[in-house]
């Protein structure tokens, strides 16, 4: 099988640590690829981030199913364009945030996420509601900016470490979801110190695409993700209504 990690910002370091801790998880014979948009934000840190990377993560899938991809992991922990990347193939999107929490929730009752600055708290709150799990998930932030990690990896270590150790004792976390892609060296060496499960997204979303496709389910297209319709778009969206998905637009 043949998984395509998407990096929605733009550095080639985060790229390459998300490929690592794919292939560390995968199964022997998955082929991983890891990409980095060729219009991306630096890092992704708010709404506005997260809204500007999203053509980006859709032409990597639209290029993708062209060269025969089995599925697509958004590696960006506010799954930025999961619902329309959906939309745009038949093959399976996951999101690194869904997938850790989906998989949380099957070893514990309380989760924590521990995420990056105060500002997007409110960013991963609301797609945490989304996902029905407000109710037993909390967000913690940390003074930590994504590519803190590249710079003061150390320094960054500590600061989501003391914001673990909260999350545990304080929320009564019972385990915790690292709310960047770029944390993802950190989660087993937390886990060991916590004594609670560390969960990083990549890996669990690598899991869970290699599940999906070896039971050989693909993308319900009866409704909510039917391929886009044809229209027009303008300036740098203008193929985005003129290309037709490999798959083909669905009919009326």
């Amino acid at each position: 099988m043949k998984i395509m990690i998407i990096n929605p910002n733009s550095s080639q370091e985060m790229t390459d640590a998300d490929a690592v801790a794919a292939r560390s998880s995968a199964q022997a014979g998955t082929e991983i690829v890891a990409v980095t948009p060729e219009y991306a934000p630096a890092s992704i840190e708010s709404f506005y981030d997260e809204y500007l990377c999203v053509p980006g993560v859709l032409n990597e899938i639209r290029k993708g199913d062209q060269q025969g991809f089995d599925a697509y992991i958004i590696a960006c922990y506010g799954d930025p364009g999961l619902h329309a990347a959906r939309e745009l193939t038949d093959k399976p999107v996951i999101g690194i945030a869904e997938a850790s929490l989906y998989f949380a929730c099957q070893l514990a009752a309380k989760i924590s996420i521990v995420t990056i600055i105060p500002r997007f708290r409110v960013p991963v709150e609301h797609m945490v509601a989304g996902y029905g799990l407000a109710h037993k998930v909390s967000v913690r932030t940390t003074p930590v900016y994504v590519l803190d990690v590249e710079t003061d990896f150390e320094g960054s270590m500590e600061k989501l470490r003391q914001e673990c150790y909260s999350a545990r004792d304080e929320d009564e976390a019972e385990a915790i979801c690292l709310g960047c892609a770029g944390f993802a060296e950190f989660a087993d060496g937390l886990e060991a110190e916590l004594g609670i499960p560390v969960l990083d997204g990549v890996v669990c979303a690598t899991k869970m695409a290699e599940s999906i496709i070896d039971m050989g389910r693909k993308t319900s297209k009866i409704k909510t993700y039917k391929f886009p319709e044809r229209k027009g778009f303008t300036g740098m969206l203008a193929t985005f209504g003129n290309e037709v998905p490999k798959s083909g637009i669905a009919a009326e």
